[in-house]
């Protein structure tokens, strides 16, 4: 990082975009981890954020010759891949319209995808949620990617975790500096939300099953109607910027 990204961060707070805002990131944050809390308690007893299980259990079931399962788990692997992909994709056409960011219809998206899960009757094959929460996850990991010039992942914790470790080693080496400092409470921060996120999924979801996904409506829309008003009336004359880490 040079100093001018440094200064940027520590003076002009004001200068990032709203879809950069660390308020922003801990909402999808939440969300994530209810997610997390959500597939495990009631749909499947698995994760679906990421993706390294799912390569494991492949390699496992390619070693033990259960192909059926095998070609199964392809079918996860491919719609994060596929998210990754269409968001990638989707974000210079939509910037040329100069009318919203894809930040701000990649929320709209998530909106409708969970509103679909919620209304999945319990007896719905639970790999249906868990691939279009492969899918979503992927789109958003990588649609927001740094919270005022600081790498974050929103959809996964491993990061999070060693961020924290190297930021802790590098503010006690330089005796507090400010920068670390932020950092290490930034990760921290993070994992801590998305705990809380995953406990809510845990009780709520003990109660409501299926429909407790409907909970993660409430960042979702604080978030929406926020990014619109930015994209519409705040940060107007905006649009053509890129959101850092793209």
């Amino acid at each position: 990082m040079n100093q001018n990204t440094i200064q940027k961060t520590e003076h002009h707070p004001d200068e990032f975009l709203e879809c950069e805002k660390g308020w922003v990131f801990a909402l999808l944050m939440l969300v994530a981890g209810f997610f997390g809390g959500f597939t495990y308690t009631v749909r499947g007893g698995i994760f679906c954020n990421a993706q390294t299980a799912n390569l494991v259990l492949l390699a496992l079931d390619l070693g033990n010759a259960n192909w059926g399962h095998a070609l199964y788990l392809v079918i996860p692997i491919t719609a994060y891949l596929m998210g990754a992909v269409i968001s990638e994709a989707a974000a210079l056409p939509l910037k040329k319209l100069h009318f919203i960011r894809w930040d701000t219809l990649f929320i709209i998206i998530e909106i409708i995808a969970v509103i679909f899960m919620g209304l999945l009757p319990e007896s719905a094959p639970y790999q249906i949620t868990q691939v279009t929460i492969n899918f979503i996850c992927s789109m958003q990991y990588n649609t927001f990617r740094q919270a005022q010039n600081i790498p974050m992942a929103t959809t996964f914790c491993t990061n999070h975790i060693r961020q924290t470790g190297i930021h802790l080693v590098k503010t006690i080496r330089s005796h507090g500096r400010h920068d670390y400092a932020v950092r290490t409470a930034s990760h921290i921060g993070m994992l801590a939300i998305f705990v809380v996120g995953g406990i809510l999924a845990t009780v709520i979801s003990r109660h409501l099953l299926g429909k407790a996904i409907f909970v993660t409506l409430i960042p979702l829309t604080i978030l929406l109607v926020d990014l619109l008003y930015a994209d519409l009336k705040k940060e107007k004359d905006r649009l053509d910027e890129i959101p850092s880490g793209h």
